[in-house]
């Protein structure tokens, strides 16, 4: 899971999705099992100390010991007992670990023997005793503390280098603002009455607990100047901002005045006789004036004076009129926000340069600790009794004595415990690990184990159908190096597998729950695959490979959809943020939290980790034929595959319903379904065109060719395996 759970805080468990990654890896490749349960089990004790400059298997290796951190774990959370957080932790541990290797409920004899297996109390403490190193309860780690980082030393190296330069664009920063604090309080102090300059600029630059009182009182008085600060400087460019343009509506306002005087001035000039003629000459418009008022004009230039020519006729108004918009240029051209935020923006990118400090969460123990291991009366942490040891369940032993296991490994700096019970569960000689395991592989492929009770070999479990088989697929497990992949061909290519699944009345008759198998079992498909099916149909599955989860959040009305939630916790529709293809991912990599699992996935059964999932279940509920009528992801869904009918088989309808067939059921549509189909999409179009009359009927067609799309989507046909 990618939540701690434990609580409703459920809080997002960081770097889970490393383990996730390791498990598929592991398939893919068909990392022989033993060596597979062996690295979860202890993979930190195969790799060796200090974890520094790991290569990528070293990684891989530690990321493995992320299945003994499945458990819920809210001892990061506050208001809990953690006496009792910690203990369930292990409890929880304990039980994914035996039901899920062992197929036995150890866990019930917690706090008493098992009242029907014949494992004493003593045995489940003998196995708490290989984890509790590592999950120490009175040396407890939060999870926190469990992430190891991946950096090199050679990230180390270039990151101190990078920050280096950082620190520089930093220090040039610090240089820029004490020369705006300056500039700022210089012009604050202008303000001020003369004879207080001296001593206010004192008190400004005296630090703040080294003022005397007079100092105190000073700077109350005058607000403006103690306020000057770094973060501030923004407010006084509003200020300068503010200055600059009054001094744009003086100089707009001196302007035509410096005109106008000017003018005046140069008609004063004009002998009287001639006064008159000069002022009609120069109102008159320019190309409708006489030659005589033209030669007239030529000899007092300045009565035509304007403000470009103003510098030309009067030298003082123009060189006023120039201070003013130069004092408002300087104004505005200088803003300190601005330019600090410049440096501040260019130390930030080249720290974003730094090679990115990977996290991996993993298990490991303190080197040189080994705990006791004590029995707890009734369960009860508080009433720990008898010491024990590590050891695997005494019922497993020949003798009927517990089988022991060091209690240190003399060669590895911790205790070895964990490595110790790994070697011994795949040594190919215990009972129980190998039908375990292939009894699951069994289960996979056809939704029932050979042992219908996977996590339950025990008295309370079912018997297995076909004892003889599931030893001999044990043995071939074995016999063939571990190899999943090998077990999976000889089962696919084996008779039973290739059976059919048409109902023979009398096979029915005979064996009613198909226990012998003797026909393949008809089955609904898992959630996740379910919702990957539809993707991969309508083309949009996203094939992109590991990585982090796509978050999970909740919407307006409570349905749990893919999306980024807000800080503030406001709940927003999925395309709030976008999240650029990833809600398109395979369900495997959509993000599992314990208290939000993707509605659509959970109206399918998805798997319930609490703390983990020992068997699925397949239920047939309405809420999935709700999901599938009215669900916005199937709603969509069968949009985008009506959109890829359209622009692939283009406008013959025969076309698009044969390519549609063929991809929901991988089967060539007959004839029957296709005229039903033809007929459905016209009754549709029919339909939709008296609630569309706005619409063309290009629009209608594809509505209708989505309608026929979900219909699909919506068949047992696409929804089982047969």
């Amino acid at each position: 899971a990618d939540s701690e759970g434990y609580n409703e805080e459920d809080r997002v468990r960081p770097h889970a999705w490393r383990y996730r990654d390791y498990v598929i890896s592991s398939f893919n490749a068909d990392k022989p099992f033993d060596q597979f349960v062996t690295e979860q089990l202890a993979g930190d004790e195969l790799v060796p100390r200090p974890y520094q400059n790991l290569t990528a298997e070293q990684i891989d290796t530690l990321a493995a010991t992320g299945f003994l951190r499945m458990a819920p774990d809210g001892t990061a959370s506050g208001g809990i007992d953690q006496a009792v957080a910690r203990n369930q932790v292990m409890a929880d541990t304990l039980q994914i670990v035996s039901t899920s290797l062992l197929g036995m409920t150890v866990h019930c004899a917690q706090c008493h023997d098992h009242k029907y297996d014949p494992i004493p109390q003593a045995d489940y403490y003998r196995m708490r005793s290989i984890f509790e190193p590592a999950l120490d309860w009175s040396h407890w780690k939060v999870p926190a503390a469990r992430q190891l980082s991946l950096y090199t030393d050679a990230d180390r190296e270039l990151a101190k280098q990078i920050e280096a330069e950082a620190a520089k664009v930093d220090a040039a920063r610090q240089v820029k603002i004490e020369e705006y604090i300056t500039r700022t309080l210089e012009e604050e102090l202008l303000l001020v009455p003369e004879e207080a300059r001296e001593a206010l600029r004192a008190a400004y630059r005296t630090a703040a607990k080294d003022r005397n009182p007079e100092q105190q009182t000073l700077l109350k008085k005058y607000p403006s100047v103690a306020s000057i600060s770094a973060g501030s400087l923004y407010l006084y460019d509003r200020r300068r901002s503010a200055r600059a343009s009054k001094l744009d509506q003086e100089r707009k306002a001196k302007e035509p005045q410096f005109v106008a005087e000017t003018r005046r001035k140069a008609l004063e000039q004009v002998p009287a006789n001639q006064r008159a003629a000069v002022e009609q000459a120069a109102a008159a418009a320019t190309e409708q004036r006489t030659d005589e008022q033209r030669a007239l004009l030529a000899q007092f230039p300045a009565v035509l004076v304007t403000a470009a020519t103003l510098e030309q006729f009067n030298p003082e108004a123009a060189a006023e009129l120039k201070r003013l918009a130069e004092e408002a240029t300087e104004l505005r051209a200088s803003k300190a926000a601005d330019d600090l935020k410049a440096y501040a923006d260019k130390a930030a990118a080249i720290r974003e340069t730094k090679p990115v400090e990977g996290f991996l969460r993993m298990l490991t123990e303190d080197p040189g600790r080994v705990p006791a291991t004590k029995v707890f009366f009734r369960g009860d942490h508080e009433q720990p009794k008898d010491d024990v040891l590590p050891a695997d369940l005494s019922i497993l032993a020949s003798a009927g004595a517990p089988i022991e296991l060091p209690a240190k490994l003399e060669e590895l700096p911790t205790t070895g415990r964990r490595l110790a019970y790994a070697k011994h569960l795949t040594s190919g000689q215990h009972p129980l690990f190998a039908r375990v395991i292939v009894n699951r592989i069994w289960l996979q492929h056809f939704g029932r184990g050979l042992v219908a009770s996977p996590a339950d070999f025990g008295v309370l479990g079912e018997l297995p159908t076909h004892p003889e088989l599931l030893d001999w697929l044990a043995t071939e497990f074995v016999r063939s190096g571990w190899s999943v992949k090998h077990m999976h061909r000889l089962i696919m290519a084996s008779t039973v597998y290739r059976q059919t699944s048409v109902v023979d009345e009398a096979i029915v008759n005979a064996d009613p729950l198909n226990r012998l198998l003797m026909r393949f079992p008809l089955r609904r498909l898992e959630s996740e695959i379910v919702r990957d099916a539809m993707l991969a149909v309508s083309g949009k599955l996203n094939p992109k490979l590991a990585g982090e989860p796509v978050p999970v959040m909740e919407d307006a009305v409570g349905q749990i959809i893919l999306g980024i939630e807000k800080l503030d916790g406001e709940r927003k529709p999925t395309n709030a943020i976008p999240l650029d293809g990833e809600e398109f991912r395979r369900s495997v990599y959509v993000q599992v939290r314990r208290s939000r699992t993707l509605s659509v996935l959970e109206a399918f059964d998805a798997p319930d980790m609490s703390p983990n999932c020992e068997k699925r279940t397949a239920s047939t509920v309405a809420l999935q034929s709700l999901m599938l009528m009215n669900g916005q992801f199937a709603v969509d869904s069968a949009a985008q595959l009506a959109d890829r009918l359209l622009a692939e088989a283009g406008t013959d309808r025969n076309a698009q319903l044969t390519l549609g067939w063929k991809l929901a059921f991988g089967r060539d549509i007959t004839p029957d379904d296709l005229n039903a189909s033809a007929e459905f999409l016209t009754q549709q179009e029919q339909e939709l065109a008296d609630r569309m009359q706005k619409d063309s009927p290009a629009a209608v067609q594809r509505q209708a060719l989505a309608t026929w799309c979900q219909a699909l989507f919506s068949s047992s046909r696409f929804l089982y395996y047969d």
